[in-house]
């Protein structure tokens, strides 16, 4: 009887995986095609856009033009990955399959206008929507809508990118702090691995990074550079700080730039002016769109970053600034390749303050500060051995996961759930979700701030 059990047990299982690479191949397919077709869109706006700069003047007819296609149409895909997090937690009105060509078209023109932005954002959003139509067209349950959303996620992450592993860890790990539910892992697998492939499969190729640095340690008994591994604790530290600092200062300027500017559309076209003053104050075009590359090879950018004097000193400042400026006012796109950018420049830096290889710390840095802006370490140390080789996996996870700690409470998604918190029994463990956390900080921030203000007085 319990041989039987146990035949039904295993058996109850396959029929499971097997129904759910049967729904998830589709999503991923069509998701691997619409980014497919995204990449290809981004690069040929991003080569008119160098060839032809004075576009950026009409920076603020953009935002004024993305302002009003989402208030006509987007209703509540304006939330975008927040949005898609929250369905995930708890189903209610869906994703709408607007948000696909809705973020794909806006995202397109900040781009080509020279707004500072990624394009994973947009990447998870078509994932997202893609995967919620065929949820509705297969009728499923709310329990398995969460599941294929998720996988949307995954799909999406993967295609964009070219880490289909990483697009698999990242859907589940992203939805909640310290809390991975690995039910959704091999839909996840399947739609990241399909998307992946499909993408792949209409031509578009992938920026290749590495990293040259390899180690030659001597001593049997430590297998690793002890003095270089202090080294990438105290980078690791400075990744995480960054990761706060980019996210806060978004949702910070997004809150002022409402609270000051009463007429909405009007907020994008505040933004833009900043951007357009700070290109031409600073003398480069460097910080604007996705910054993998420069038209003529030089200047500052990611790929650039993984060589000496590939950066100045305050590069990943800038890029913070003008990429926070640019998605608080209303452009769309997304995060993740601007964090790259700081991170990889960052990484320059820091390898010139403490002596160490620089494409070893342009490679951490490239994956740290979005592990920490994230709240992914896990997905972002996978990343690493898809994007630069397994050699130095242990100084990836010792910087993604200390970006983590020292990113606090913090993340690009506020829509996150704090499952476990970073530090428990600490004041900040009672609350349930980024948003929460991003509340009661500005609020602290607010309430300090006055009562300083009314001291000096």
């Amino acid at each position: 009887m319990n041989r039987i059990k146990n035949y039904s047990e295993h058996l109850s299982i396959a029929i499971n995986l097997l129904r759910w690479t049967v729904i998830v191949i589709p999503v991923g397919m069509a998701t691997g095609s619409a980014v497919a077709l995204f990449l290809w869109l981004l690069d040929k706006a991003t080569t008119f856009r160098w060839q032809n700069e004075w576009l950026l003047f009409l920076l603020p007819v953009a935002g004024i033009l993305i302002y009003f296609l989402y208030k006509l149409w987007g209703k509540n895909s304006e939330r975008g990955n927040n949005l898609i997090i929250d369905e995930i937690h708890k189903p209610g009105g869906g994703v709408p399959f607007r948000m696909a060509p809705l973020v794909l078209i806006t995202t397109i023109i900040t781009h080509l206008f020279g707004g500072s932005a990624g394009r994973e954002g947009t990447a998870v959003q078509m994932g997202g929507s893609i995967a919620q139509l065929f949820a509705k067209w297969f009728r499923l349950k709310d329990v398995d809508v969460r599941i294929v959303l998720t996988a949307g996620i995954a799909a999406g992450f993967g295609a964009v990118f070219g880490t289909p592993l990483t697009g698999a860890i990242f859907a589940i790990e992203v939805l909640a702090i310290g809390k991975i539910e690995y039910g959704s892992l091999l839909p996840c697998l399947v739609a990241s691995i399909v998307g992946d492939i499909t993408c792949a499969a209409w031509g578009i190729h992938h920026t290749q990074y590495s990293i040259l640095f390899s180690e030659n340690i001597s001593n049997t008994f430590f297998h690793i550079d002890i003095l270089l591994t202090g080294k990438v604790i105290l980078a690791g530290i400075c990744f995480g700080l960054s990761s706060f600092l980019f996210a806060e200062m978004v949702h910070v300027l997004k809150s002022q730039f409402k609270k000051f500017i009463k007429i909405p559309y009007l907020i994008p076209v505040a933004g833009a002016l900043i951007i357009i003053a700070l290109t031409y104050i600073l003398g480069t075009k460097d910080y604007l769109g996705l910054g993998v590359s420069t038209p003529d090879g030089k200047g500052v950018s990611i790929v650039n970053a993984f060589h000496i004097n590939g950066a100045t000193h305050w590069s990943w400042l800038w890029k913070i600034i003008f990429t926070a400026v640019t998605l608080s006012a209303g452009f769309k796109g997304g995060e993740v390749t601007p964090l790259f950018f700081i991170g990889a420049t960052l990484g320059n830096t820091l390898s010139w303050l403490l002596g160490a290889p620089v494409d070893l710390f342009a490679g951490i840095g490239f994956i740290a500060v979005f592990a920490g802006a994230t709240n992914t370490p896990l997905a972002c140390t996978i990343m690493g051995i898809e994007l630069f080789g397994g050699e130095h996996t242990l100084y990836f996870a010792i910087a993604c996961f200390t970006a983590y700690f020292f990113s606090g409470h913090s993340g690009i998604y506020i829509a996150q759930k704090i499952a476990v918190p970073k530090i428990a029994g600490a004041h900040f463990s009672d609350e349930k979700s980024l948003k929460e956390s991003v509340e009661r900080r500005n609020n602290f921030a607010i309430k300090s701030l006055r009562k300083y203000y009314f001291k000096q007085k």
